[in-house]
């Protein structure tokens, strides 16, 4: 495996140097020098790579824009449904997985996921009715490393059993390392994906499929996927209407139309969206008018990815806005990261959210256990939240509407 980096990367966590020993993931360095890439190991460069200016990603050949936007670009796949009987229906969600040299080799070296997740966090996922998590890495051998990006992430198909085993129901795949390795290397992501029976949303062959929400049965109640992105290096990236690539949103009205065009289609809507500035723990403008733009249209829950760290929640119109949930497998060092659990009731009743904090160091994440270890945790949560309270259970609860008398 190679692992290389541009000279003058800097800030963010201290890089924790590769074993040697040829693990099957790859971190290749391009010839430019773009800001703002955390390597899968820690090390940051300084700005904001992936962040292309409006104006490039608007004009760009890949715009969105270009895309066929009918309703027959709406369809849904069903995954296995909980028990009918069941009352409600648990869904996890994890920040961004890379699968980097850290990992596998923790995983390797365990002979399987034990090495990677602990115990609490397996069986959270395991007794969950579904999970998805943001991937950050391409599946193939074929491609590229895209030549102007600081740091390029592949692992062969043969790695796709380990999503499989870290308990993974579908992912999105609108982010900026998809298409590291090329169109090639993104639609073998897809075919591997559908092979493990992974679903997967915010990519595809053209903008249509990119597009193609997936509507999952969990339990009884149709919950409804959309993923996109906020953050590509070029405006290639973009899917267009016979292109390969993202659906992406620097301008919103085609996210906007898919998530009108779905919500009819499900009882509960999640979009999951790529945004932001890393390492930054608040957000920035277009996160907070993009992800109230998502709830406006339709969206029941906005969560989002790409900070490599935790950013804040915030409730607007009585719906959650998760505004990064960190890195969850990556292999970084990771002081802070959590799963976020939406439970949905059969007959209706409010859903309700709640974190379970972890940490992650050397490629192995571990569940907080420790009362005052999660009560700090929660306490910084609420700090860089929205008017929300989270209780010792890590139940989230909204500020109660003022009434109009105070």
């Amino acid at each position: 495996m190679e692992s290389t980096a541009k000279d003058g990367a800097a800030g963010g966590e201290a890089a924790q140097a590769d074993g040697e020993g040829g693990s099957a993931g790859e971190i290749s360095g391009g010839s430019g020098n773009a800001a703002g890439e955390i390597s899968a190991d820690g090390e940051i460069s300084s700005g904001n790579e992936g962040n292309t200016s409006d104006e490039e990603i608007l004009s760009g050949d890949g715009d969105n824009s270009a895309a066929n936007t009918s309703n027959s670009g709406i369809s849904g796949s069903n995954s296995d449904p909980a028990e009918e009987n069941s009352s409600s229906v648990d869904l996890l969600f994890s920040g961004d997985i890379y699968l980097s040299d850290h990992v596998l080799n923790a995983y390797d070296k365990a002979g399987g996921i034990s090495g990677v997740l602990d115990e609490g966090f397996r069986t959270a996922i395991s007794e969950a009715d579904y999970f998805a998590g943001n991937q950050e890495f391409p599946f193939s051998s074929r491609g590229q490393a895209a030549p102007d990006k600081q740091y390029t992430f592949r692992l062969p198909e043969s790695r796709v059993p380990i999503m499989n085993e870290i308990g993974t129901n579908l992912v999105t795949l609108a982010n900026n390392h998809t298409l590291d390795f090329g169109t090639d290397a993104m639609l073998d992501t897809i075919s591997a994906l559908d092979s493990a029976e992974i679903l997967h949303v915010g990519a595809g062959a053209n903008s249509e499929e990119a597009r193609k929400p997936q509507i999952v049965d969990v339990g009884g109640i149709r919950v409804g996927f959309i993923g996109a992105s906020r953050v590509i290096p070029v405006a290639s990236w973009t899917a267009g209407a016979s292109s390969p690539g993202l659906l992406t949103a620097y301008d919103p009205a085609l996210l906007v139309q898919t998530i009108e065009e779905t919500r009819p289609l499900c009882d509960y809507l999640v979009v999951l969206i790529h945004w932001g500035v890393e390492r930054a723990e608040m957000p920035v403008d277009h996160q907070t008018s993009l992800g109230r733009r998502c709830i406006d249209a339709g969206a029941d829950l906005v969560v989002g990815s790409h900070p490599h760290v935790l950013q804040g929640i915030e409730y607007y119109s009585g719906k959650p806005i998760v505004y990064s949930l960190g890195n969850f497998i990556f292999g970084s060092s990771i002081p802070r990261t959590a799963l976020l659990k939406l439970t949905l009731s059969e007959d209706g009743s409010e859903p309700h959210l709640s974190l379970l904090p972890g940490t992650s160091s050397a490629g192995y994440t571990r569940m907080l256990t420790d009362a005052a270890e999660k009560e700090s945790f929660y306490q910084y949560m609420e700090s860089i939240s929205f008017d929300i309270s989270i209780d010792e259970n890590g139940v989230i609860h909204p500020a109660a509407p003022q009434s109009e008398d105070n």
